[in-house]
């Protein structure tokens, strides 16, 4: 998202942690073996009695392919009309891909729409991700896959998907050209942070 460093605020971390290592259904041993750092140091942190450096948060990022910025939080003003202009986008690089917020960082309601830009066989990374609410995909370039549990979708220019967001899912560029595709993700619960699953931190890029 490009925050400078002195805006980013951690919170709860431990909690945090422990969280998503529950959604992916990965144990502490095998968080510990993908992280390279002992499963004594990830349970201090789970537990709170340490903090974590920067750099042990890459690592733990990278092992459970999210974004390091699902350890942080961003708290802007919220507003019942957000205006967002093209260049002024919150905007987070990932290998092979861009995501960019289209303001509903700043909304009031529970509605997140951004949009992703794919290089060829750009992912969501090897983990199905879930999360409360309902998702929208429009495929604007390009051609993206999304899978939903068991069942493969082929996205063109114009196609569109809609599915319960609680459903496992994950996407590819599956084409040889980049791809553009606008994503709204509404109805999650009250302050979860959907957006954040959806930016592969690229330890495993190819889903």
């Amino acid at each position: 998202m490009e925050i400078p460093s002195n805006e980013l605020v951690i919170i709860d971390v431990g909690t945090r942690l422990r969280q998503l290592r529950s959604e992916r259904n990965k144990s502490m041993r095998a968080l510990a073996r993908d992280s390279g750092l002992s499963t004594n140091a990830l349970s201090m942190i789970e537990r709170g009695r340490t903090s974590p450096s920067v750099s042990t948060l890459h690592k733990i990022a990278e092992a459970l392919e999210v974004p390091i910025t699902a350890f942080f939080r961003l708290e802007p003003t919220r507003q019942d009309i957000v205006f967002r202009p093209a260049g002024m986008r919150s905007c987070i690089k990932f290998p092979k891909g861009t995501w960019e917020g289209l303001g509903g960082e700043q909304f009031t309601d529970r509605l997140e729409p951004f949009m992703l830009t794919l290089e060829s066989s750009g992912s969501s990374g090897s983990y199905g991700m879930l999360h409360t609410g309902s998702e929208f995909v429009l495929c604007m370039e390009g051609k993206i896959e999304y899978e939903v549990e068991d069942h493969k979708y082929i996205l063109n220019p114009g196609d569109s998907l809609i599915f319960a967001a609680q459903l496992r899912h994950r996407w590819r560029n599956a084409g040889e050209v980049i791809a553009r595709v606008v994503i709204v993700l509404a109805g999650f619960e009250h302050g979860e942070r959907p957006g954040e699953f959806h930016v592969s931190s690229g330890k495993k890029g190819e889903g």
